[in-house]
């Protein structure tokens, strides 16, 4: 594949690096529009009392539900929370056989010892709607919606909800299934390079757990909502796109590479970004959320926090906050991992090469943030030992 990057692709990526950028309205964040449309609702007089909607996504794969937006008029008491849906009965029959769950005392839910209402009562909560959201047999998660006001959800208000359900559901499911869409994309192009990429299933499925796991031990210092730790978990197994450019006798060399060839490994950085470029013009993907994310994921995760990384060579806060922690979740797990030329890295040995680089190549508090997971890491590595991404 011969694939350039213009020098003026190259400038326009340098000067956008860590700029919050104005957002188009057809752009925004799902939480935003969530916060627009629970207005929009509390504008019917019978649905005012309507006081938080909240969405959490379902990760089949690891049998995990996790908090993802919301809108609420008082506190939020599920931020950057996870549980695994095999362990909570009644959410787990009600994503199997559909339908809609009421619940119009928390208290007395509360009062039997469920975690999620305890939290949610303590908040002011009283009442509870529950929505599946699922299509063709594919589940994402559920819709909850909640009322300071006990009893608040009664038929008539049920009925009235309904369609605002089906709304929020299929706004979910579109932009989830964009997302889902160019990672198809990917995958298809990695399945005809797989045999000649050192990247297996499972060192990204790896991977992109661990950068979740690295953003939720950050978040609340950065404010970091659950949504930016979703999406940074979504694109971070397309970072090193680029490679299927690179040609075999570089990308499967078994010893150190020379200068001449180092330079050109260092390209599939400029040919990652050019590819998903390409890929959301040519599929029509221009409304992929946080697109802007996923663009410095694969443009500067080989970036070094004294500035000796490359291809740009930015240095500390210039690196965007979601590269710096794809570059942390991505050495941890190649150190890790057996290859065709070097043997697997006890955690610990990994650990205290990370340690030993942060500040120089990598952020500290990224470093930090993954050291202080390691049950979580545990169970990643056991989990997805040898599967295929997915």
């Amino acid at each position: 594949m011969n694939i350039k990057i213009s020098g003026d692709q190259a400038r326009v990526g340098r000067q956008n690096v860590g700029v919050a950028m104005p957002t188009p309205a057809a752009h925004r964040g799902l939480a935003e529009r969530l916060i627009c449309l629970h207005d929009e609702i509390k504008g019917d007089n019978c649905l005012a009392g309507l006081s938080r909607i909240a969405i959490a996504l379902y990760d089949e794969s690891s049998d995990i539900l996790k908090t993802f937006i919301h809108s609420s008029d008082g506190d939020n008491p599920l931020e950057h929370s996870m549980a695994k849906l095999s362990e909570m009965p009644g959410l787990k029959l009600l994503a199997r056989m559909g339908g809609r769950r009421t619940l119009n005392d928390l208290a007395k839910v509360a009062a039997a010892g469920q975690d999620h209402a305890v939290r949610l009562l303590a908040a002011g909560y009283r009442s509870s709607y529950t929505v599946p959201i699922q299509s063709k047999g594919v589940f994402y998660g559920f819709l909850f919606l909640n009322s300071f006001e006990a009893g608040f959800f009664s038929p008539p208000v049920v009925h009235r909800l309904r369609p605002y359900a089906e709304l929020i559901s299929q706004i979910i499911m579109r932009e989830l299934d964009t997302v889902r869409m160019m990672q198809a994309a990917v995958k298809v192009i990695r399945q005809v390079s797989t045999v000649r990429d050192e990247e297996t299933g499972a060192h990204l499925a790896r991977m992109a757990r661990y950068t979740r796991a690295i953003a939720l031990k950050l978040a609340p210092r950065y404010g970091m909502n659950d949504e930016y730790v979703e999406y940074l978990f979504q694109f971070a197994p397309l970072h090193d796109l680029g490679k299927i450019s690179v040609p075999d006798h570089i990308l499967l060399k078994p010893a150190r590479l020379t200068p001449e060839e180092f330079d050109i490994m260092k390209g599939h950085v400029a040919r990652g970004v050019e590819i998903v470029d390409l890929m959301v013009g040519d599929m029509g993907l221009q409304s992929l959320p946080h697109f802007h994310m996923l663009r410095n994921v694969i443009a500067y995760h080989h970036e070094a926090m004294d500035g000796s990384g490359y291809p740009y060579g930015l240095a500390g806060d210039a690196i965007p906050m979601e590269a710096r922690i794809a570059a942390v979740a991505d050495v941890f797990d190649a150190l890790t991992s057996a290859r065709p030329y070097k043997e697997p890295w006890t955690n610990e040995a990994a650990f205290d090469l990370l340690r030993s680089q942060a500040g120089s190549k990598f952020d500290p508090d990224c470093v930090t943030a993954l050291i202080d997971s390691v049950a979580m890491i545990g169970d990643i590595q056991a989990r997805f030992d040898e599967t295929v991404y997915d």
